[in-house]
């Protein structure tokens, strides 16, 4: 049975190396892509400080529809090129934005949001979806962020089937 560990890091390399880990266990021989989504999004969530919404969107029927997440309620379809999931999704490129008012296109789920990281999940070449991360500060996110949440990203996609 997982236990979720409060994370006491002095540095980010250090925090995002207990989230690698503890995603691990927690994902460990389950392969069910809602429950390990619902479940990764609770551990970031309640591991990343200065965050207000982390999930998923999933690729279904050529556009992004909202999967599990932490957070105030979310728009539910994305076009794929639409704002700042759909950019990633398009492009397969994380986005780091520390602005979203200056992102052209951004689509305004929770004006509360101020800076966005997402990370497409790509697997076997296909876009599966997006992790997607908001934040109430500006420029809460940043390289070193980006390279952890890719890695973390890329033990969810390695959790599937």
């Amino acid at each position: 049975m997982f236990e979720m560990k409060k994370v006491q890091a002095d540095s980010k390399a250090e925090l995002y190396s207990d989230l690698l880990s503890q995603a691990k266990g927690l994902l460990h021989d389950e392969h069910d892509r809602v429950a390990n989504a619902a479940n990764f999004a609770a551990l970031l969530y309640h591991s990343l400080a200065d965050v207000n919404w982390v999930g998923f969107y999933f690729m279904k029927d050529g556009e992004l529809l909202v999967g599990p997440f932490q957070g105030k309620p979310a728009c539910v379809h994305i076009a794929l090129g639409k704002g700042v999931c759909g950019t990633a999704a398009q492009s397969r490129k994380t986005q780091l934005v520390p602005d979203v008012n200056a992102f052209p296109g951004h689509i305004f789920c929770d004006g509360d949001s101020l800076s966005e990281l997402v990370v497409p999940l790509i697997r076997n070449g296909e876009v599966l979806g997006v992790l997607d991360l908001d934040s109430p500060k500006l420029a809460r996110f940043d390289a070193e962020d980006q390279a952890g949440l890719e890695a973390l990203a890329k033990v969810f996609l390695d959790s599937l089937i």
